[in-house]
C-alpha cells in the first residue's frame, strides 16, 4: 500500500484512478483535489518575454482577468489569461524548443480592452486594486500629487499629508464600464497595498487619516456606490441632529440673556446654529473608546478606594496620550464589527515604516450598537494568542470568494504554525515578536494570492524570497525552489525573475514581483530596477 501511495504522488494518471476508487474523509474533497497540484507545476520558463511595457498589478481572485497600467498610469489595460496553443510536426515536441510566435506575451494573454481613468494631472494608483468576485467589479483608485506640510484646517490632524482629489473608480471587468466613483477632496487615504480600504461582501470601508472618519458604503448590484455611514465625529445617524438641535437651543439661551446684561454688551459664539468650531468636544468615536476603558479599568476593582486609585494611575494618568490617538487603519470582521488600530500621529503607517516600534492598541466596535466591545494594546499576550489560534478569523473574506478560503496560515496549517513558533524561540526579545506579529493588524484586503502553490501543506519554499503576501522583494540572482512537503520530498519547479543569465550590472538594485495565477500552473515574475529601464518579464507555465 505504501508503495501504491508513493506512485500516486508522483504519476498524476495514478492519481486520476486512485481518485476514482477511493472517497476522501469529510470535509477533505477539496484539500484531496489541491493535491494534484503537486503534479501539475510551472516548470517551464521563457525569459524576457517580449511583452508591452506595461505594470502588472495581478490576477484576479477567480482568475479571469489580469490588470495592468499603462506606465505613466492614465489607462487601466485588462487581459484574458489562455493558454499557450502551437503546432508541433514532430512526435515528441517536449524536446524541442518553442516556435518564436509561441514565446509571446500575446500567445498567453488576450488584451480585452483599454480605459482612461486618470486626468492629465492625476494617476492611478498602482498598488491599489480590489475586486468583487460576484458581479466581476473592480475597484481603483486615482489622485493627484500628495502634498507633505499641509496646513490642519476644517477639523484635519496635524502632520499628516493631504492630496487635493481622491477618486475611487468602480468598474465592471467583463467590458470596461465605469459605473460610479467617489470622490474626496483635500484628504488623505492610505492606498498602498490597499491598506485605507477594506472591502467586505458588497460593504467598502474606507477611512480619512486626515479627518478620522471611517466611511462605510454599499457596492450595489446595479453598480452604484452608496453611503451608509461614516463613523469618527459621530456614530449614529441623528448624533449631528441631535448636537445642531442642542446648539440652536443654546444659542436661543444666550440670546435672551443678551438682553438682560447690562450696557447692552453682546455675547454670542454661536454662529447660524452651528457647534462652536473651536470647541473642546472629543469625535464620538473617541468618546466611545474613553468610555470603554474607563468602564474596562472601573470594573477591575470592588473597592471604592481602589478604584479611584487604579482610575488615576491607568485612566487620568494617560487621558491624554488615549485622547490623542487617532485612526490607522480598519478591517471588517464580519457585517457588524470593525477592527480597528489606534496610535499617534508619528507611528501612522503613511510616516513610519517602523510602526510596530510605536505604542498602537486595536479595538473591535460594533456599528448596530456604536459600542467598543474590546480593546487591547499591540504587545498584549492575550491578544497575540487569539491572533496565533484564530488567525483565519482576522482574515475576513468575503463569502463568494470561495479561492481565499484555502491561504495558509498558522491556525490552519501546522507547517506555518511550526515555522511562527521557530521564529518566536529565537526572538530575543518576546514582547518585541508581539509586537513584530500584531503590527501586520488589521489585515490589508485582498493582500495574498490564493495560488495552491504557496499552500504550505503541498510546497516549502524560503518566505524571505518569495509568499502568498502581495510585495516587491529584493531580487536574486539564484532561483526560487518549490520543493515537495511530502514524500518523496523532491524539487518539483524553480521559479527564477530577472534575465536568465542573471543581472548584467551587479551594482543595480533589483525589485521583484510574482504574480501567481490562482487556479492554472501559470505565474509571471517581473523584475525592474530603481531607475526607468523597461522590466524584464519572464513566463513560467506547464508546458
Amino acid at each position: 500500500m505504501s508503495s501504491y501511495r508513493k506512485k500516486c504522488s508522483s504519476n498524476i494518471a495514478a492519481r486520476i484512478f486512485d481518485r476514482q476508487i477511493r472517497t476522501p474523509p469529510p470535509s477533505t474533497t477539496v484539500h484531496y483535489a489541491r493535491r494534484f497540484y503537486e503534479n501539475l507545476v510551472p516548470s517551464y520558463t521563457l525569459y524576457e518575454v517580449e511583452c508591452p511595457d506595461h505594470s502588472f498589478r495581478k490576477f484576479t481572485d477567480d482568475g479571469q482577468y489580469l490588470i495592468s497600467f499603462s506606465r505613466n498610469y492614465q489607462d487601466l489595460i485588462v487581459y484574458r489569461p489562455r493558454w499557450l496553443s502551437f503546432s508541433c510536426k514532430d512526435e515528441d515536441c517536449d524536446k524541442h524548443d518553442l516556435p518564436s510566435k509561441a514565446k509571446r506575451f500575446e500567445s498567453f494573454f488576450t488584451q480585452l480592452y483599454s480605459v482612461s481613468l486618470a486626468s492629465c494631472n492625476e494617476r492611478i494608483c498602482k498598488d491599489f486594486f480590489l475586486y468583487m468576485e460576484g458581479n466581476q467589479f473592480g475597484l481603483f483608485a486615482t489622485s493627484t500629487a500628495q502634498i507633505h506640510d499641509a496646513p490642519a484646517v476644517g477639523g484635519a490632524i496635524q502632520g499628516v499629508p493631504s492630496i487635493e482629489k481622491i477618486t475611487f473608480i468602480l468598474l465592471r471587468l467583463e467590458d470596461g464600464v465605469i459605473l460610479d466613483d467617489k470622490v474626496f477632496y483635500n484628504d488623505f487615504v492610505n492606498l498602498t497595498h490597499n491598506m485605507g480600504v477594506f472591502l467586505y461582501d458588497d460593504l467598502l470601508a474606507i477611512v480619512s487619516l486626515r479627518y478620522q472618519i471611517i466611511h462605510i458604503l454599499q457596492i450595489r448590484d446595479s453598480g452604484n456606490l452608496v453611503d451608509v455611514r461614516a463613523i469618527g465625529e459621530f456614530c449614529r445617524e441623528d448624533d449631528q441632529l441631535f448636537l445642531n438641535s442642542n446648539a440652536q437651543g443654546m444659542a436661543f439661551s444666550d440670546k435672551n440673556k443678551q438682553h438682560q446684561l447690562p450696557g447692552g454688551h453682546i455675547e454670542n459664539n454661536v454662529h447660524q446654529g452651528q457647534p462652536n468650531p473651536g470647541s473642546s468636544f472629543l469625535s464620538g468615536i473617541k468618546q466611545r473608546l474613553l468610555s470603554f476603558i474607563f468602564q474596562s479599568i472601573w470594573n477591575e476593582e470592588r473597592d471604592d478606594n481602589l478604584r479611584i486609585q487604579t482610575l488615576r494611575k491607568k485612566f487620568y494618568f494617560h487621558f491624554q496620550d488615549y485622547a490623542d490617538l487617532i485612526i490607522w487603519k480598519v478591517q471588517f470582521l464580519d457585517r457588524h464589527h470593525l477592527l480597528i488600530k489606534f496610535g499617534s500621529v508619528d507611528g501612522g503607517p503613511q510616516v513610519s515604516r517602523n510602526a510596530d516600534h510605536h505604542p498602537a492598541f486595536v479595538a473591535v466596535y460594533n456599528m448596530d450598537t456604536t459600542e467598543i466591545v474590546s480593546f487591547y494594546q499591540n504587545s498584549a499576550d492575550e491578544l497575540y494568542l487569539l491572533f496565533e489560534q484564530f488567525c483565519d478569523h482576522f482574515h475576513a473574506t468575503s463569502r463568494n470568494s470561495m479561492h481565499m478560503n484555502f491561504i495558509s496560515s498558522h491556525s490552519n496549517n501546522v507547517h506555518a504554525l511550526e515555522q511562527l513558533r521557530s521564529i518566536k524561540d529565537k526572538a530575543s526579545s518576546s514582547s518585541q515578536f508581539v509586537k513584530k506579529m500584531l503590527a501586520s493588524l488589521p489585515f490589508s484586503c485582498q493582500s495574498q494570492s490564493p495560488s495552491p502553490y504557496f499552500d504550505q501543506s503541498l510546497f516549502r519554499f524560503d518566505d524571505k524570497l518569495i509568499s502568498a503576501t502581495d510585495r516587491h522583494r529584493q531580487s536574486t540572482d539564484h532561483p526560487i525552489k518549490f520543493i515537495l512537503r511530502r514524500h518523496p520530498y523532491s524539487l518539483k519547479f524553480k521559479i527564477k525573475p530577472g534575465p536568465e543569465g542573471g543581472s548584467m550590472d551587479g551594482r543595480a538594485k533589483n525589485i521583484s514581483s510574482f504574480i501567481f495565477h490562482p487556479i492554472l500552473p501559470l505565474a509571471l515574475s517581473v523584475q525592474q530596477t530603481l531607475f526607468l529601464h523597461p522590466s524584464v518579464v519572464n513566463i513560467h507555465f506547464r508546458r
